[in-house]
């Protein structure tokens, strides 16, 4: 079951920023984007993904769909500490962001194990049942349509597969939330745009946190969609929350 410890977000309410074409932005940003990651998260974002990958199906064999792949670290996370997976394949609208992955991934040996692909999370170019795992890290709150990702998703995991989600969160604690909003909408900006040179893109960041469904909102968004045994995990005092669900 989805923990309560979170306040309940209102999905049908979201606001915020709009999310047409927001690889755009990504395309701008992408030179600048794992600096700022590891800058902004204090370099937590190491131990976020690696928490991801300790959540993966115990099995052989794994074939692994990672969307909203970005620069690749959710799929390096996984293939660096995962024997199991034989194919993996990350999926991204920008491909500035791609091409910077494609350059990581190839350091390594298992790299033909991965294939990267331009495509976006409501209109997936797969087979039904294709894929034991999917991740998402980061990226959720970006897709325009989440209900069509969301069964998009649904239909190319295998029977049982697993979906898994690393987002950014609110926490439950005032005085941690407080802190947390005020970095949010104080410091994180204002640091982006001197790294990146694009206030835009961090303001964006912002809004886009506080105003997408976290906890228990998003749990039964996953129930309403088909999912079961859906569960959430706090990490880092609320900051973020891994979601799990299977089909």
């Amino acid at each position: 079951m989805c923990s309560d410890t979170y306040p309940k977000a209102n999905f049908n309410d979201q606001t915020g920023p709009s999310r047409n074409q927001v690889w755009l932005m990504f395309d701008r940003i992408a030179g600048k984007y794992d600096l700022l990651n590891h800058l902004l998260s204090f370099g937590f974002d190491f131990y976020w993904r690696k928490k991801v990958t300790d959540c993966l199906p115990p099995q052989n064999e794994l074939s692994l769909l990672d969307l909203a792949t970005g620069t690749g670290d959710q799929l390096i996370s996984i293939m660096k500490n995962n024997q199991q997976v034989q194919k993996g394949v990350g999926v991204d609208m920008s491909g500035q962001m791609l091409a910077i992955a494609g350059k990581k991934i190839s350091r390594y040996k298992w790299q033909s194990k991965i294939k990267l692909q331009t495509g976006e999370g409501s209109k997936l170019d797969f087979s039904d049942h294709t894929f034991d795992v999917v991740t998402i890290s980061f990226g959720i709150r970006n897709f325009i349509n989440l209900q069509e990702s969301l069964n998009e998703i649904r239909r190319v995991l295998k029977p049982a597969g697993r979906l898994l989600i690393l987002e950014f969160s609110i926490p439950a604690n005032k005085i941690m939330r407080r802190l947390h909003l005020f970095y949010l909408r104080n410091i994180l900006p204002v640091i982006g745009r001197i790294i990146s040179g694009d206030f835009y893109a961090y303001r964006y960041l912002n809004e886009t946190i506080e105003t997408f469904p976290y906890g228990d909102s998003f749990c039964s968004m996953l129930i309403n969609n088909g999912f079961i045994r859906v569960k959430s995990q706090p990490l880092t005092c609320g900051i973020v929350t891994i979601y799990q669900g299977e089909k």
